[in-house]
């Protein structure tokens, strides 16, 4: 095995001698060929060559990154946009299979199967109490179009297993999970990520949503941590014409390269606002400093993630891959999205608690000090700043009041989940009697809802040392998760947004100013 990093090394000068001097990279070669050809015993453990590989990776930067082989598919399935296999979601609580959804469209929506139903076994042999992963489900339920699998499911109070035979499909992984309309003239679409669908995606959600009357869009990127460079630019396009620089790459081994628009988008004119937070990164900074660096809408929230490094992939002998940065992102005006990295990985990733701490997050008075040099104009002559991530036109800070110790303990201990699950399992019927569509579910539950009482007393007996204080600090989340959960369980994945917009501040800041022309303008103005 440790042949194959010798040969990674030897074959691969683009990775080493175009970065290290000739004496540094054979160094390196030297070390490993010393190791190879003397080392007293035979180096056979394939995690000795990865980990080194790691190593040397960890030293580049943040996101230059290794992967296995046995993890390479997976690892690309979420941007492909498909799979093959049943297409539900799931859930492993109290050691059983729990469905969280049928796909739209997939095979076990298809046969009947619910959300809240338990998968008992699989192909007659038992997988409930047994201690099975989610890597081990998985490797259950998927396989190939038009193999066949039988899944025996117990479902509600009733003892009896039923049995389904699914034959498996491809699967669509979406990433467009909600669009809809706020009002009689703003739409809404949530993006979650940008993959091989993206596109297709989000015009068919503008095309939708124009049938319906919108004249102003909030689209939403909050929590959206990137994808396919081409997604987003195709993204961008619908907000523009033909012809506008979207974003360009370069390196130290790379040419300048522009990415622009091509067409004429759906949403070209529109009154338009965009939602991000500390946790939309890459595609989504560049989806956002192009709209921004153009004065086409208005970015509200808080400053994105700070990714603006592009990776290639590259294959190893054995199947695996190495993702390799070997370029930068700028936004139209010459941004560089990148956060600094010089201090290191680790500090890397405590960056989003440094913000927490400093007041960024959560101080709506927060003002960042930004140098001369950081400072870019856009198409309109506004000043825009650089340093890392995009700063939103409009910034709203964090809630606080979520982060109790109480909810903690309840996510952590999938309590949301487990009674959920359990109660819609027995009394899908009856809460269906009582709330028939979504609409009649966000304006009638409540927190006076028996339900949600059960839910907290439930949460009580399961948590001995439950924390009664953050308990009541965070009953509002406490309510506004539990109620959107069901919500996604009884209506599917749009249902939750539905809900959960219903309390989300950048949101409703975004709804107030959408449709407001005369402010959006204001904001827009140069200095």
């Amino acid at each position: 095995m440790l042949r194959l990093i010798v040969l990674f090394f030897l074959c691969t000068p683009i990775l080493v001698n175009a970065q290290l001097s000739q004496t540094e990279s054979n160094k390196i070669q030297s070390f490993f060929n010393y190791v190879d050809r003397f080392y007293v015993e035979d180096i056979a453990d394939s995690t000795i060559v990865e980990n080194a590989i790691r190593a040397f990776l960890k030293e580049l930067d943040p996101h230059s990154s290794y992967t296995a082989a046995k993890d390479v598919q997976a690892m690309n399935e979420p941007l492909v946009g498909n799979f093959e296999g049943i297409g539900v979601r799931f859930n492993l609580l109290q050691d059983t299979i729990f469905i969280v959804e049928t796909i739209f469209g997939g095979p076990s929506e298809a046969v009947g199967i619910l959300p809240g139903d338990k998968i008992i076994r699989v192909d007659g042999d038992t997988i409930a109490g047994i201690g099975i992963n989610n890597r081990g489900v998985i490797d259950l339920l998927r396989g190939p179009k038009g193999t066949k699998v039988v899944v025996d499911i117990k479902r509600g109070s009733n003892q009896a297993l039923l049995p389904f035979t699914i034959t498996r499909d491809k699967i669509p992984l979406n990433s467009v999970e909600a669009a809809y309309m706020l009002d009689n003239k703003t739409g809404y679409i949530k993006l979650v990520k940008f993959s091989a669908t993206t596109s297709e995606e989000v015009e068919n959600a503008l095309e939708k949503l124009n049938n319906e009357g919108m004249k102003n869009l909030v689209f939403d990127l909050q929590n959206n941590s990137g994808g396919y460079l081409n997604a987003a630019v195709d993204v961008v396009n619908q907000f523009f014409g033909a012809g506008f620089l979207v974003t360009y790459t370069e390196g130290d081994q790379s040419r300048r390269k522009n990415y622009a628009t091509t067409k004429e988008g759906k949403f070209k004119k529109g009154n338009l606002v965009v939602l991000v937070n500390q946790y939309s990164a890459s595609a989504s900074e560049i989806v956002s400093g192009a709209i921004q660096d153009h004065d086409r809408g208005l970015v509200i929230g808080r400053r994105t993630f700070g990714k603006g490094l592009v990776q290639r992939g590259y294959n190893l002998p054995d199947g695996s891959l190495i993702r390799l940065t070997v370029a930068r992102y700028f936004t139209p005006s010459g941004r560089f999205i990148q956060r600094p990295y010089e201090d290191g990985v680790e500090a890397y990733r405590e960056e989003i608690e440094r913000r927490m701490d400093s007041g960024e997050l959560t101080d709506s008075s927060f003002a960042m000090e930004v140098p001369d040099s950081l400072k870019y104009t856009t198409t309109g002559g506004r000043t825009v700043f650089g340093g890392g991530g995009i700063m939103p036109d409009v910034w709203v800070a964090m809630d606080t009041s979520g982060g109790s110790q109480a909810l903690g303990q309840i996510r952590r201990e999938g309590l949301f989940q487990e009674f959920i699950y359990s109660y819609i399992d027995n009394q899908r019927e009856e809460v269906l009697n009582r709330y028939p569509d979504i609409n009649s579910y966000v304006a009638m539950f409540n927190a006076e809802d028996a339900m949600f009482k059960d839910f907290v007393n439930y949460c009580y007996s399961e948590i001995d040392s439950l924390d009664s204080e953050g308990m009541t600090i965070s009953m509002q989340w406490i309510h506004l998760q539990f109620k959107a959960i069901l919500a996604r369980s009884l209506y599917g994945p749009e249902a939750y947004f539905k809900v959960y917009n219903e309390s989300d501040d950048i949101l409703q800041k975004a709804f107030e100013l959408a449709g407001d022309k005369a402010s959006i303008k204001a904001y827009l103005r140069s200095e």
